[in-house]
């Protein structure tokens, strides 16, 4: 069996946030590239859950993965040989939510109950509590407290199942904390996302901190910056589809920044909000901030983010996250971007 042979089977794994890879992927890009080499392309929210775990600790060799960074992060510690190919930045509505007849106001939060995600079985799957308790540190800093000021409430681990179609086959609640809020169990907890502050809203709570308009360190989170990796066995063997991936992932920023009003249904598609809702969180400008970069900024920020996990202990030490990285691999790609185009006639 040649080398080659051995990758008959390419996957992609993304989270339910506007991405330029989940936009490639809308439009039929990766398939189409994949199919001329003979490989077939999965999407792991639609692979089996033995398949689809792979999404937090990135042990398919041949997967590509644009997600929030804690899991990303914590395998990457944990030494699954994953390599950094580019990290985006999009605010996508980080807010502390509460019940509004107990804690009326932001000024009202000393002394509350704050749901917070429990550890999950696995570390790598813990993001819901490195999500919160990043939230509540933003939130609370902004009004001169520390998480010393209120009273954590864990809120009971999940079974670990990664986002798509199987959550909601096997009943899996998304955030689990605003149900507290309202059994009143907690007074007060974080959210992100379109799908996440409409539930909130059902519940009757309303929102008392805006965490994304809080100044960009503040706002360092799960899915800010949110990478794209890529396991190293396949980069050593498949160089070329890395390069591809991330040429057509570049693309997809540039057609999105030229069809605002097709991607603002893609992207409804992919968190299941309203066009309303979409514009609201992510600004009437995000179709245009979809590139992926390796950029100073957005490096130093990430560097952030392992520091604070190795603060709460979901990993045992930091790591230079430029050790990570393969800027070269995103200057070449950016360059094939230019002088290649997609077949499809959506480009």
């Amino acid at each position: 069996m040649s080398l080659h042979s051995a990758y008959d089977e390419v996957w992609y794994t993304r989270c339910q946030v506007p991405t330029a890879s989940g936009i490639a992927l809308d439009l039929g890009w990766f398939g189409e590239r994949f199919a001329r080499d003979g490989a077939q392309f999965g999407v792991l929210q639609d692979a089996p859950l033995e398949i689809s775990l792979s999404h937090y600790d990135h042990s398919l060799r041949t997967l590509f993965r644009e997600g929030g960074n804690v899991p990303a992060i914590v395998a990457y510690a944990e030494g699954a040989p994953t390599r950094l190919l580019g990290l985006t930045f999009i605010d996508e509505g980080q807010a502390i939510v509460a019940h509004p007849g107990r804690v009326p106001a932001a000024k009202d939060i000393a002394g509350a109950r704050i749901a917070v995600p429990a550890f999950a079985i696995r570390k790598n799957a813990s993001h819901a509590r490195a999500m919160a308790l990043g939230g509540l540190e933003a939130a609370l800093g902004s009004l001169e407290l520390d998480p010393t000021d209120v009273t954590i409430v864990e809120t009971p681990p999940q079974r670990t199942v990664p986002p798509g179609r199987l959550r909601t086959e096997l009943g899996i609640k998304d955030w689990p904390s605003l149900h507290q809020i309202a059994d009143g169990q907690a007074d007060a907890a974080y959210i992100k996302g379109a799908a996440a502050r409409e539930a909130a809203f059902s519940l009757g709570l309303h929102v008392i901190v805006e965490i994304d308009t809080l100044p960009i360190e503040a706002r360092v989170n799960n899915g800010t910056p949110r990478p794209i990796t890529v396991h190293a066995e396949l980069l050593e063997h498949r160089p070329e589809w890395v390069l591809d991936f991330l040429a057509l992932t570049l693309k997809a920023a540039d057609w999105a920044a030229a069809n605002p009003r097709r991607t603002a249904e893609i992207v409804g598609q992919e968190t299941g909000a309203t066009a309303a809702r979409i514009q609201a969180l992510y600004g009437p400008q995000f179709h245009i901030g979809l590139a992926p970069t390796l950029d100073r900024q957005r490096m130093s920020l990430l560097q952030l983010q392992v520091d604070r996990l190795a603060r709460h202990g979901f990993i045992d030490d930091g790591f230079d996250v430029t050790d990570w990285a393969e800027p070269k691999l995103l200057e070449t790609a950016a360059r094939l971007a230019l002088t290649s185009r997609p077949t499809t006639p959506a480009f």
